[in-house]
């Protein structure tokens, strides 16, 4: 498993070019060292050496991998057939921000992914070093791991350890997110994009369980779905008020108090999610950990506010994936302005649309 330095220098220059120069020295250094240190996963398991746990992982991203390709109508273009063992909690440090009184996540452009919604480290304390300059020009930020990586069909992407880090749900997820990202990606449309990706990741890992005859997780993973649910309508009310704070005439002052609020109400309202629907499971409590900001809403809804958008499409294909895929390549083609209306519509205006 090799990769020439010219080409693999060139292609990280198109992925980084808007950038300077030490966030291109690090994309490269950190793009190389992980291409040279994959290995052939076959070979891995022809290996004697190779423990019955990380054997019994791959031989599981392999199924997961054919599933994919076979029902999900997804690439299978050489990716994920090889195996990277990364050293701590994730490959990438993605950092997220915004302004103190906006929603809207400040982006970062490059020649190939266009305008992205976040700018990612290799190396945790350089993502953490450029969050503190952000937050020291008064901004919200927030630095999120990533355990899963696709390079857009550029290169052939390895298996992480990070992506094995959980059930074989979570693998399943991590698949099917990355190579929806190689089977659909529009220049500069993050919403779209994770969007998509999310979707394919959640009715995927759905249609998997189901053929794999998994009565018990199917129902487990329904539960989470529906507390899914019941957290994004917290998240939008949450983002409907801190809108109309941010574009009221308030001092900041009390901009910052009525932010405070917010926040603290949403923790509460998340605690009673907990106590009243959840049967005690904390789900979302990671959110928690730290305090919450404008950056981890962004975040949340770069990935999460379209999904109406996409289950409408889901709907139209009759549950044909081939089908999807291509009303969402439809989609794609619209003018960025009509895009964006169709992805930010209310799940009752589809609804209704639905009727029609």
């Amino acid at each position: 498993m090799t990769l020439r330095l010219p080409v693999l220098l060139i292609a990280t220059w198109l992925l980084a070019a808007c950038a300077g120069p030490a966030y291109y020295l690090q994309a490269v250094s950190g793009q190389w060292k992980m291409m040279r240190a994959r290995e052939d996963v076959q070979a891995l398991l022809d290996d004697p050496a190779t423990g019955s746990q990380l054997a019994g992982n791959l031989e599981s991203a392999i199924s997961i991998k054919a599933f994919a390709r076979d029902t999900l109508a997804l690439p299978d273009n050489g990716s994920y057939s090889s195996y990277v063992e990364i050293e701590g909690q994730a490959l990438l440090w993605n950092v997220i921000a915004t302004e103190e009184f906006s929603l809207q996540p400040r982006q970062w452009c490059f020649v190939v992914a266009g305008c992205v919604p976040y700018r990612g480290y290799f190396k945790q304390q350089k993502a953490q070093d450029f969050a503190r300059r952000l937050e020291g020009k008064g901004m919200d930020v927030l630095v999120a791991p990533a355990t899963a990586y696709s390079s857009l069909g550029w290169f052939r992407d390895p298996l992480l350890s990070t992506m094995f880090s959980g059930s074989d749900i979570r693998l399943a997820g991590h698949l099917f997110h990355e190579m929806a990202h190689q089977r659909l990606y529009i220049k500069g449309d993050g919403v779209f994009n994770e969007g998509y990706a999310s979707f394919v990741e959640e009715a995927g890992i759905k249609a998997w369980l189901e053929s794999s005859h998994r009565g018990e997780d199917l129902a487990s993973w329904r539960r989470l779905e529906n507390a899914g649910e019941d957290f994004k309508a917290l998240v939008k009310q949450a983002r409907a008020e801190l809108s109309g704070l941010y574009r009221s005439s308030q001092p900041d002052p009390l901009k910052r108090e009525a932010k405070a609020e917010i926040f603290q109400s949403l923790h509460d309202s998340w605690q009673q999610l907990i106590i009243e629907r959840w049967e005690g499971k904390q789900y979302y409590a990671g959110w928690f950990e730290k305090p919450l900001n404008n950056a981890r809403l962004a975040l949340f809804n770069t990935y999460s506010g379209s999904h109406c958008a996409f289950s409408l499409l889901w709907d139209e294909s009759g549950a044909d994936w081939q089908r999807f895929h291509l009303l969402a390549e439809q989609k794609s083609r619209l003018g960025s302005e009509q895009r964006r209306e169709w992805l930010t519509q209310s799940c009752s205006a589809i609804a209704h649309e639905a009727k029609l």
